[in-house]
This record gives C-alpha cells, structure tokens and sequence, in this order.
C-alpha cells in the first residue's frame, strides 16, 4: 500500500500567491479543489480561468453513463470540489462569491467563482481547511469506538449551511431498514452485466499508473486481489456476497447519514455536492471517517423506499457512514494541469 501523499497539498500551501493577481489565486485555489471526493474517483470536473474568474464546468466525459445517467452524482462530485474551492481562498483571506449555474444556455458551466475583497478567516475555517490532506473516503470496518457526542447536530448543522440537509438514522429499527436496502441494492446491481463492466472500468491494480479510479489498497485489497479484482466483477454476480458485507458494514457503523435536498435539479445536486463536502471535513476534524454506500439511491426502485424510511419531505442525494476507521492512504489525482485550461 504506497503512504498517504501530501506533497501536493504542501507545495500548494507554499506557493499560494497571496499578493499575486485574481487569476493567479484562482489558479493556486484548484490544487485543492482536485482533492475532493467523486463517483469512482472519477474527478469528473474541469475549470478555466478566465480574465478575474474562474469557471467550474462538468467533465461529461467522465460520466458512468450506466449507475449515473443523468449526470445526478456527477453534478454532486463537481459541487465537493467546488466546497474544497471555495475553504482554500477563504484560508487565504480572499472572499468567495460563487454565481451557481449561471447561464442557463450551458449547463456544462455549474459555476463562475470571482473574489470579492478580504475574507477574514475563522477558526472554522482553519480547522476545515486543515482536514483537506487527511481526508480519504475509508471503506474498512469502523473501530468500536464511540463518536462524539456533538458530532450528529455539527454534521446536520454543516450540511444546513450548504443548502442541504441531513439525516441521521437514529433508532436501530431506520438503520436495519436502510441496511436491508442497502444490500437489496448491491443484488440489484451485480446482477446487472452493464453496471459489472462499467464499475470493473474503474477498478485499479495497486500498481496502476492511472491517476483516476479505485485502487484495491483503497478497499484493503493486497497487489494480486487489486489485481484480479475488475476481472471477477466484470465476469460474476457477486452480488450477495457484497450484499452481505455492505449490510454488515451499515448495520455496525456508529452513524449512518443522508445528505438530501428539498428539490432535485442540478442546483441541488451542486448544493448536495457542497453540503456533503463540508460535512466529510467537519467529521474528518473529529478525526472520523466516512465512505458512501448510494446503492439505495442509485436505483430508483429503492430510491422511492428509502424516501418513506427518511418520513420527510425531499429527495436522498447520499448515504454515508461514519465512523473511526483505521487510516487508509489517499487514491491517486490527477494533476491540475490535466483538469485547469487558461
């Protein structure tokens, strides 16, 4: 398993040219925006500078046409780096104003990001900010640990302030229900030969030069399981096998969550996006990590059932568990010269 790599987010804090030009801030501000979570690791995004702002648009390109096909949870990929953009320029002292899908004849373009004066930063900030490099989506078990005890009402707070909210299941009779769909999700999915080649696509070996997808050193798969793992999904159903694991992961995880919206149109996939980026740093500056187990939102039939599980009005975006996990190291990025044109 290679170590967590932080060289880039440290180059990042060194260079930052806090008396260079609007662009140039902008510019530096991506390094950490390329660090946020994405479907499969898919870092579906693409920015551009131009004059004094800079454009965050999807990258289409890297849809999964198959689990997502509306663009759903590429939209909500986008809007986390868009969090991730917007908490760098604020540690640096410069104000954030985001125009949110600002022009309806291009809906490629989520986002035009300027800086609007000084912003004065916060110990919020800081701590947020902090939590960038040690955050990694973490599929192990979860240690028998108990989490804090404020730590429901921040998270709800965090996602509140997003445009979003959450919901935590609280009572063991919500999480054995979101559970039990959880795993009928997994069924659902293996069963399907096209979801098996378009998920084997995005699995890495652990010695993989690829810059994108899922390693098996991110699932505790060893070189030679990381190495046949995308031909086992792509051949067999394993499907009850992972229904199995993914139950039992739910069911023993000391905090099962939803990130939801009040709508569900592409502004609300973005706001989802930032709510669920702020809630991963805020957990992660409890030192508590999360990973996403969406199988009950990504098929529709379930997606309607776990809606009356929530018994609340609003559409499920993401569902997350929580919890203390021993560390895993970071999945790979691609750099910003491959995702940052002038």
């Amino acid at each position: 398993m290679p170590d967590i790599q932080l060289e880039p987010y440290i180059e990042a804090i060194d260079e930052f040219p806090l008396t260079g030009t609007a662009a140039e801030k902008l510019r530096a501000a991506v390094r950490y925006a390329v660090h946020a979570p994405s479907s499969h690791n898919s870092q579906p995004w693409q920015f551009r500078i131009r004059d004094s702002s800079l454009e965050l648009r999807a990258d289409r390109t890297r849809g999964l046409a198959v689990v997502d096909p509306d663009d759903r949870e590429l939209v909500i990929s986008c809007g986390a780096a868009l969090f991730f953009l917007r908490l760098a320029l604020r540690h640096f002292g410069c104000a954030p104003q985001v125009e949110r899908l600002p022009d309806a004849t291009e809906p490629d373009l989520l986002a035009r990001v300027r800086i609007a004066g000084v912003w004065e930063r916060t110990a919020v900030d800081e701590a947020l900010f902090r939590a960038i490099p040690a955050r990694h989506t973490n599929r192990l078990p979860c240690l028998d640990r108990v989490l804090p005890e404020h730590l429901p009402d921040t998270l709800e707070a965090a996602a509140r302030e997003e445009g979003a909210w959450l919901h935590v299941f609280r009572t063991a009779a919500a999480r054995s229900a979101a559970a039990d769909l959880i795993a009928e999700g997994d069924r659902w999915q293996m069963a399907d030969k096209r979801f098996r080649r378009e998920l084997a696509a995005w699995l890495r070996p652990n010695r993989s030069a690829r810059l994108d997808g899922m390693p098996g050193y991110a699932m505790g798969l060893g070189d030679v399981m990381s190495a046949a793992g995308p031909f086992v999904v792509r051949t067999f159903d394993v499907g009850r096998g992972a229904a199995a694991r993914d139950r039992e992961l739910a069911a023993g995880s000391p905090m099962l969550a939803l990130v939801g919206t009040r709508r569900d149109t592409p502004g609300d996939w973005l706001a989802a996006g930032e709510a669920v980026a702020h809630v991963l740093l805020r957990a992660q500056v409890d030192g508590v990590s999360a990973s996403f187990l969406n199988q009950p939102i990504e098929v529709p039939e379930l997606r309607s059932r776990l809606e009356r599980i929530l018994g609340r009005d609003g559409f499920p975006q993401l569902l997350l568990r929580l919890g203390f996990a021993p560390p895993v190291a970071a999945t790979p990025r691609r750099p910003v010269s491959d995702v940052l044109s002038a």
